[in-house]
């Protein structure tokens, strides 16, 4: 009976210390470019917030190849045309979920390979039009993705940087059709390719993040960095992009 309660202990045990959990919160601020021919074919600019969760599962060891990262991502704007008489509002969410494998080339460096299921829903709405004022967004795309993360010190503070990259590959997505109205849509039901296909050339949306993390306690770390969100999309005789550039930071927590 105590050999079989140390071995359920010993298992309890590994079952704790087989993978490691970080948690991240970020806040961010920068430059949003939004063009939606939909709604007009003007260019618009601004200033956009965003906020990102990151909970990451790190390896403990080499057995365990193969992790999971997921993202929440909410994108904020407020954009305005280039004479200023015209604001667009933005709004997006972003869902990313990636499944990488793992590998320890040399010491202090890790690298992940593998591919993200991005979940993208929001839309934008022009504040001075009445026909067609919004125009929602919605898709669901799979992107091969990889990161590389370097841990590295100076005297005897502890640093780790970071860059993650995610490039289109397939995917489907809404899309109204040149010149048809909601109405159409959802009231009358008049299908008109509205659920469309999309690969890394119809839709070249990619993602790229770059931050350094500076460890003050055990468990507790500064992360500071650049996020660069590319959406792009040409379906349908409409081209639609939002590019979003935010300098972030926040607070990554190990469990």
């Amino acid at each position: 009976m105590r050999t079989l309660s140390r071995i359920l202990l010993c298992l309890a045990f590994a079952a704790t210390t087989a993978k490691a959990q970080t948690t991240t919160h970020m806040i961010g601020v920068g430059k949003s470019k939004i063009l939606e021919t939909y709604l007009t074919p003007e260019h618009f600019s601004g200033t956009g917030l965003t906020y990102l969760y990151i909970k990451d599962t790190a390896p403990t060891d080499t057995l365990r190849r193969w992790t999971t990262t997921i993202e929440h991502e909410v994108d904020l704007s407020k954009t305005k045309d280039r004479s200023g008489n015209t604001s667009d509002l933005e709004a997006t969410y972003n869902l990313y979920w990636a499944r990488y494998y793992n590998l320890q080339p040399i010491d202090n460096l890790r690298l992940q390979f593998g591919a993200a299921a991005n979940l993208r829903l929001g839309g934008i709405y022009n504040m001075t039009s009445s026909n067609n004022p919004g125009q929602a967004h919605a898709s669901l795309s799979i992107m091969p993705s990889a990161t590389a993360a370097y841990n590295f010190s100076i005297g005897n503070q502890h640093f780790s940087a970071r860059y993650e990259l995610n490039l289109p590959l397939v995917g489907v997505m809404f899309s109204p059709n040149y010149g048809q109205s909601y109405y159409e849509i959802f009231c009358q039901g008049n299908y008109d390719h509205n659920i469309v296909p999309t690969t890394s050339i119809s839709a070249p949306t990619f993602r790229q993040m770059a931050t350094i993390d500076w460890r003050f306690s055990q468990s507790m770390s500064l992360r500071v960095g650049y996020l660069g969100n590319y959406m792009q999309s040409k379906v349908n005789n409409l081209k639609s992009h939002i590019y979003a550039h935010r300098i972030m930071i926040g607070i990554t927590r190990s469990l």
